[in-house]
C-alpha cells in the first residue's frame, strides 16, 4: 500500500478564519465536489505564505461561496488572505499507483474553480 496525493487543491486564498472551533477546515461544497472530497476526510493544507503545514478534517460550507477557513488550531498558522494548497490523500494499492494520475484543482478569483 502506498500513501498518495490523489487530489491537489491550489491557487486558493483563505477568506476566514475562527480559532475557538473544534478545528477543521470549511471548503465551498462546490470545490469539494470538484475535488471529490467529503465531509469529515482528512486533507493536508499548506500555507504558502509561512511554510505551515497542518492535517485536519473538512466541514462543507456553502456552495459557491468560495470558503475557506481554517477552524480551531488550525487558524494560528493561517492568516485571511494566505495563498494555500490542500491535498486530499488517500492510501493505495501499488499496483494501482502505475496507472495513477493526480487530479489538479486550480482556483482563481474568489476562489472559484478554474476550467
Amino acid at each position: 500500500m502506498r500513501f498518495v496525493a490523489r487530489v491537489k487543491i491550489k491557487g486558493g486564498k483563505v477568506t476566514d478564519k475562527n480559532l475557538y472551533y473544534e478545528g477543521s477546515i470549511t471548503l465551498d461544497k462546490k470545490i469539494m465536489e470538484e475535488s471529490d472530497i467529503f465531509p469529515g476526510e482528512m486533507v493536508y493544507v499548506l500555507n504558502l505564505n509561512n511554510g505551515a503545514r497542518i492535517f485536519t478534517y473538512v466541514i462543507e460550507g456553502e456552495e459557491n461561496s468560495g470558503t475557506i477557513c481554517l477552524n480551531g488550531p488550525s487558524a494560528r498558522f493561517f492568516e485571511i488572505g494566505d495563498e494555500v494548497i490542500i491535498l486530499g490523500i488517500s492510501i493505495f494499492p501499488e499496483q494501482e499507483i502505475k496507472n495513477f494520475k493526480m487530479k489538479i484543482i486550480e482556483l482563481g478569483e474568489g476562489n472559484k474553480i478554474k476550467k
